[in-house]
């Protein structure tokens, strides 16, 4: 246990930095896809999102994994808390995030995503209502289902608004 404030430290930081990898990249879907005739920004933005991908995202990520699998290998008491399996099931879908962000990078950099700037917009919600519910549950050390129900209807409400928004002319 010597070691688990220097882990918990890690784990932290390489949450701050996939966090905003996390929130900045589909922003910058958003002005791929939206300025797509505009090759010479498009490439630009191109090399932006594999470099943050690449260099900070995945790095970001797996430090993540291994310095919580670390720190629940030293108080393996934490797997019998209700609140601590809705932070890994949180944590589950915030993988599949991210994985899904490589396989948009993937595609918009073959000029074969299909994707809207709209799209991109709703799709960046969703890290900021996970990052919600995993930083409560680990604060207040409790899972609510009425909390927890919430935060994903208002999601939901925040994507129907992003989807339905009418350009003004």
């Amino acid at each position: 246990m010597e070691y688990y404030s220097w882990i918990l430290s890690l784990h932290v930081i390489a949450v701050l930095s996939w966090m905003a990898v996390m929130f900045y990249l589909p922003r910058l879907f958003v002005y791929h896809v939206e300025n797509i005739d505009k090759k010479e920004f498009v490439e630009v933005v191109k090399i932006q999102e594999k470099k943050i991908d690449a260099f900070i995202g995945h790095p970001a990520m797996t430090i993540t994994i291994l310095s919580g699998i670390a720190m629940i290998s030293l108080n393996p008491a934490l797997l019998s808390q209700h609140w601590m399996i809705a932070k890994i099931i949180s944590l589950i879908l915030l993988i599949a995030y991210a994985i899904s962000l490589t396989k948009f990078r993937k595609s918009l950099e073959n000029d074969s995503c299909k994707k809207s700037g709209r799209f991109f917009r709703m799709y960046n919600e969703l890290p900021t209502a996970l990052a919600i519910l995993i930083v409560t549950y680990v604060i207040t050390k409790n899972f609510s289902w009425l909390f927890t129900l919430t935060i994903i209807l208002l999601f939901g409400f925040v994507c129907y608004k992003i989807l339905n928004h009418k350009k003004a002319k």
